[in-house]
């Protein structure tokens, strides 16, 4: 798709202008409008392009404003002297942190969502203050592959249930969506397929559990959520069970005048009349908003 591709007509005769005729200045200007997939999709078609599409200029307005904020989680060896492609790119990836109220980094995780270069956010339950963890009577830790932090916190019985977490972080301006991400059932693999066991789950369809989110600014959120179903289906069960689900706990704004928002957030169902089992704790996601409800219908990573 060349200058000198483009010239020539069916004939042998010169034509117009082509693709690799238009100014590397004018190709980065489009690429302002796009995002960062079809910047590199493009960057394929010729020299103009791809000079474009490493240009400081194109992917510094990809960034948030504050993405130094996130480079400083960063050792400065792996970002120095790195071009703002390559600085989106490594931002792109899960990025570990220590907001100073946990030990051990690899429990928090940011990155730049890669579509719009907006932050995201996951928080472990490890990360989280659960009433009776540290009893095997009532919590386990189980491994598995199918939490970015490689590890759940298994509910087997308990009366008095409440997690609690919170998270200080110079979010950018914007608004954001807290959720849990929790799984009804113990699962596992057998002979290379996923199966699960329901043994410890009950209790939750008698009393619905808490939501809470607050942050430092005086914003506040609740809800209420009933996590198992009163009624089960003979052909297809329960439909809350066996499947990752995200709780939403409500939405949260950054104006971008505070250097940094503390969001806490809560989940407890500590009616002690009756106990309740068989519940996977993973995570708390942290995603603006409308990004969040694009992702729903696909995996988040």
């Amino acid at each position: 798709m060349g200058a000198s591709l483009s010239s020539l007509g069916a004939n042998g005769s010169t034509v117009g202008p082509g693709l690799g005729d238009i100014p590397e200045s004018c190709v980065a200007c489009v690429f302002l409008y796009l995002t960062p997939p079809e910047i590199c999709n493009l960057a394929r078609l010729n020299r103009a392009f791809r000079g474009a599409a490493s240009s400081d200029s194109v992917w510094e307005a990809k960034l948030p404003r504050n993405y130094q904020d996130l480079l400083d989680l960063v050792p400065p060896e792996r970002h120095r002297n790195l071009s703002k492609k390559d600085i989106f790119a490594l931002l792109s990836r899960p990025l570990p942190f220590d907001d100073g109220h946990k030990v051990g980094g690899a429990l928090q995780e940011v990155w730049l969502d890669r579509v719009t270069g907006r932050v995201c956010m996951s928080i472990s339950a490890r990360a989280m203050a659960i009433t009776g963890i540290d009893d095997r009577r009532y919590w386990n830790w189980i491994p598995t592959e199918e939490s970015r932090f490689h590890t759940v916190a298994y509910l087997q019985q308990i009366w008095w249930f409440e997690v609690d977490g919170e998270v200080t972080f110079p979010f950018p301006a914007d608004i954001y969506t807290l959720s849990f991400r929790l799984h009804l059932g113990r699962f596992s693999k057998r002979l290379g397929r996923r199966v699960c066991n329901y043994e410890h789950t009950h209790g939750w369809d008698i009393k619905p559990v808490k939501f809470e989110l607050s942050t430092s600014d005086g914003q506040q959120a609740s809800c209420e959520y009933c996590l198992d179903e009163s009624e089960i289906d003979d052909t297809y069960g329960n439909h809350k069970r066996g499947y990752w689900i995200d709780y939403k706990v409500g939405e949260f704004i950054v104006s971008g005048s505070e250097p940094t928002t503390q969001v806490r957030f809560s989940m407890k169902q500590i009616d002690c009349t009756h106990s309740k089992g068989g519940l996977c704790v993973d995570s708390v996601f942290i995603i603006p908003s409308d990004l969040r409800e694009r992702k729903r219908k696909c995996i988040l990573k």
